[in-house]
């Protein structure tokens, strides 16, 4: 009898060790679904951008508005019209804004964002006269970096910044020789005689380069006009000035290119007299740039449509 007592005491303890060890994994396995969701969770309202830009919409009190402009100005990146334009829309619109820095580091890019975005800042600040606007340069301004520059009231950079670039290029390649040298035949059907314009694949043509640079020229001079317009009587004008070059920030200073030498710091401290700075720039989140992507792919995979490149004030 005692022998069967301790065998059922064996079995029972082994049942009950079998049981809480299925209770542990189970908990486990509830712990890690658990972690997993939070994990996917935290992932979705980054990808939908649900964190972006919230320090705007947390202030209160005057301060000192920031929009930052980084990198290529195009339609697909974070220096495009649509992004940046919100952005200062925000930061003028905040009743405890007491000025706004536009803080550009840009090589330029689109003379048409870059357009869009100059015509907006000169709304705004005929909207809201007791505003100011200042544009600090960080490493460069160039072409149509500066192009929106000069809506600001005033233009502040590094003595070591680069800044002007005051020109229109439109890049291509001609592979004409190479293809004769591998055997390659060119066959191009289009309606309309213009359609294949500097087709890169194609011999040259005296006539479509000719327009190519009469098109250039009218949108050089579209620049100039707008260089002219912000800056005034502060542009001290040479030949050199709207030819394409680009110098440093002291030299830009002496030529009337820009202002003052002035940080994001010095300028909110100094001459906004107000150092508590809020970033009021439009974050794009994953979702936008993958569909920007997408889009973008999307129009390169039929390049038939168009083959001119693109004009850039770069």
């Amino acid at each position: 009898m005692s022998d069967q007592n301790w065998e059922r005491g064996v079995l029972e303890k082994l049942a009950m060790s079998a049981l809480q060890e299925q209770r542990r994994a189970r908990h486990w396995n509830i712990f890690f679904r658990t972690l997993t969701f939070a994990f996917l969770f935290l992932v979705l309202f980054i990808t939908m951008g649900w964190f972006d830009n919230k320090e705007a919409s947390l202030t209160s009190g005057k301060h000192t508005a920031l929009v930052d402009m980084q990198g290529v100005i195009s339609s697909d990146s974070a220096a495009s019209a649509d992004n940046l334009i919100p952005s200062l829309q925000a930061a003028f619109k905040d009743g405890g804004t007491q000025a706004v820095i536009l803080r550009i580091n840009s090589p330029g890019g689109s003379p048409v964002q870059a357009g869009q975005i100059n015509d907006e800042i000169r709304r705004l600040r005929a909207k809201y006269p007791a505003i100011p606007l200042y544009a600090v340069v960080e490493d460069i301004c160039a072409s149509g970096g500066y192009y929106v520059a000069v809506a600001a009231d005033k233009i502040f950079v590094d003595k070591a910044s680069l800044i002007g670039s005051i020109g229109v290029r439109m890049d291509g390649f001609g592979f004409t020789g190479v293809m004769d040298k591998i055997g390659v035949e060119r066959r191009l059907v289009t309606a309309g005689a213009n359609k294949g314009f500097l087709d890169p694949f194609s011999p040259a043509n005296p006539a479509q380069q000719e327009y190519a640079k009469q098109m250039l020229a009218e949108i050089h001079q579209q620049f100039i006009d707008v260089v002219k317009q912000g800056r005034g009587k502060r542009l001290k004008e040479t030949a050199d000035t709207f030819s394409g070059l680009v110098w440093n920030g002291q030299k830009g200073v002496e030529m009337g290119l820009a202002d003052s030498y002035g940080s994001i710091e010095s300028v909110a401290r100094d001459v906004i007299k107000n150092e508590t700075i809020v970033d009021f720039t439009v974050k794009e989140g994953f979702a936008d740039r993958l569909a920007k992507r997408f889009g973008a792919g999307v129009a390169s995979a039929f390049p038939g449509f168009s083959t001119m490149s693109g004009v850039s004030l770069r």
